[in-house]
């Protein structure tokens, strides 16, 4: 346990060994009731005692322990931390506190106000987690820093549209005329009439787990502030791209991802053929602003096979090869071309941490715990480029 866990067990049992008490007080005032309920009474009493003692001496001394780390830490690195929170440089300032925040959080102690302060604040505490000694909200500019600034590793950063709102609603397309029949593409039209015109976003939640070694958390703030971020931008960005480009979703999560949530097919006998059929097939609306999401594989195989020896094409961009830009990703096992505006990720609720033990390696894990969702905002702004080979 830590020192968060026992101390909530101290209160518990020390809760009912004051109820006893009163009761045994109530009991045996009432000479109409059996003494062997007082008896029984009694014996509740001393193992409540009992309990409550040994609790205690495990709080007391987990305690003293982890004030004489603290102190013993400042005294060798001239109290390091403090220094840095105080640091002129805002950036100093900043890696501090998220040094602060993640040894607090991986010994079981409370953050310093100055960190969370420093960090941009929380606005409290989510619920209560007997497991974990409750999950606490990441603070909000983390929050930003995680879920807005775009990762290499996702290759939809930049093209889908990213969010962070509770209970999100959006309209499926930016503008309307007085004109009810203005939607010229018919697939748009047919789509809005069988499924809405407002697109609502769910809560899928996920964990992503950052293992840190005694070494990491006793090193230098920027090296363990590195080691979590990376690990915590890494796990987000291979979430998008997973639930967006998975060929078996988890149950009730077809829709997020783009090759189970019914876009059409366009075949070709060729994936060129096919991806440029493709983008001839979507409307014009959809079109002008189209990518071509791609493995760098198959976009290799086309250059090849147009090139044939002449190296001139390897110096031609994506975009004259393929008639659109490309978005290379390993996951789109077909391509998949559209308007990716219409792709939107939110995340929902506020992103929480907590601390969890790998007893497989003895490696504690700094934990994030986010809710997820992936819209499709229009289907037939997209289309899949299917090679078919021709019936002889």
């Amino acid at each position: 346990m830590n020192l968060f866990q026992l101390k909530n067990s101290l209160t518990t049992v020390g809760a009912e060994l004051k109820r006893v008490e009163e009761e045994i007080a109530a009991t045996a005032a009432d000479p109409k009731i059996d003494i062997k309920n007082l008896e029984n009474l009694e014996t509740q009493k001393i193992n409540l005692k009992k309990r409550f003692d040994i609790l205690k001496d495990q709080h007391d001394s987990l305690e003293k322990e982890q004030q004489e780390e603290i102190k013993a830490r400042a005294s060798q690195n001239g109290s390091n931390q403090v220094k840095g929170m105080s640091s002129p440089d805002p950036k100093q300032r900043k890696i501090a506190a998220k040094a602060e925040l993640y040894r607090a959080t991986m010994r079981g102690r409370e953050v310093s106000q100055e960190a969370i302060a420093q960090l941009g604040g929380v606005k409290g505490f989510l619920g209560d987690n007997s497991e974990s000694g409750g999950e606490k909200l990441l603070p909000t500019t983390m929050t930003s820093e995680l879920l807005h600034e775009p990762f290499v590793k996702n290759p939809l950063r930049g093209h889908s549209t990213f969010t962070n709102e509770i209970n999100l609603e959006v309209p499926k397309i930016s503008f309307q005329l007085d004109d009810d029949g203005f939607i010229a593409d018919g697939d748009t039209a047919k789509e809005l009439s069988s499924s809405g015109d407002v697109v609502k976003f769910g809560r899928h939640k996920f964990k992503i787990f950052a293992p840190l070694s005694e070494t990491v958390l006793r090193g230098s703030d920027t090296n363990l502030v590195q080691t979590v971020d990376q690990a915590l931008e890494s796990g987000l960005a291979a979430k998008e791209r997973k639930v967006a480009f998975t060929t078996e979703p988890k149950t009730g999560e077809e829709h997020m991802s783009f090759y189970k949530a019914g876009l059409k097919e366009v075949p070709g006998a060729t994936k060129l053929a096919a991806i440029k059929a493709a983008i001839a097939d979507l409307h014009e609306d959809f079109r002008n602003n189209a990518k071509v999401a791609i493995t760098y594989a198959d976009y290799m195989e086309i250059l090849e096979a147009l090139a044939n020896g002449n190296a001139s094409f390897y110096n031609a961009q994506p975009e004259q090869i393929l008639g659109k830009p490309a978005i290379f990703c390993d996951s789109a096992v077909q391509p998949i071309v559209g308007d990716f505006t219409y792709s939107h990720f939110n995340y929902d609720l506020p992103v929480t941490y907590e601390r969890d033990k790998n007893v497989r390696t003895g490696i504690e894990d700094f934990v994030l715990t986010a809710y997820i969702d992936h819209q499709i905002k229009l289907k037939s702004a997209f289309r899949i480029a299917k090679v078919v080979t021709p019936t002889p």
